[in-house]
């Protein structure tokens, strides 16, 4: 549901599984983006593309090769025959924001409100993480070695798991006792 009381056009989780990083940037693709709206992605670009005095470097980038290539091995974007045969463009959140006034339809404007608040999630999100991760340094500095296990213990809960060392499975050729 919307916060509004209305019901949400497109699921907040769908929206928050689109937004990436790159650039040390948060951004939507235009694919994801035409997918959210409605609209074919070449009729995103067509409507981006006459309208680019709206959309300086800050509110959008198209990927470079390598940018594209990762995204491509990644999420297995189409190698040129027959998909893709330029790279995507990125919208940060200032582009989306803007892409409503050129994309200038109801569900766009619904979109962009939805849009809008999953950004703002995610930011609550960061910042909260961020404020934990400083609250703990601050409880470490205060106490002494006495709790240095305990915040061992928590700072291992807390990170990712370590990649596994060695392969699981059967090895032919090896003599079993």
């Amino acid at each position: 549901m919307a916060e509004s009381g209305t019901r949400s056009v497109v699921p907040s989780e769908r929206i928050e599984q689109a937004i990436l990083v790159l650039r040390d940037q948060k951004v939507m693709l235009d694919t994801d983006l035409a997918a959210l709206y409605g609209v074919e992605t070449r009729i995103l670009v067509r409507a981006v593309s006459r309208h680019l005095d709206r959309f300086p470097v800050d509110f959008m980038f198209q990927l470079d090769a390598e940018e594209f290539e990762r995204l491509r091995s990644h999420f297995g974007i189409s190698n040129g025959r027959g998909g893709r045969r330029y790279a995507p463009y990125a919208f940060t959140e200032q582009g989306v924001a803007m892409l409503s006034s050129v994309l200038n339809s109801p569900r766009a404007v619904q979109v962009n409100i939805e849009i809008m608040r999953a950004f703002v999630r995610l930011r609550a999100l960061m910042a909260s993480h961020a404020d934990l991760a400083l609250r703990l340094d601050a409880l470490e500095a205060k106490y002494d070695e006495q709790f240095a296990g305990v915040f061992a213990a928590i700072r291992q809960l807390t990170s990712p798991p370590p990649a596994p060392t060695r392969k699981l499975g059967f090895r032919a050729g090896r003599e079993q006792s």
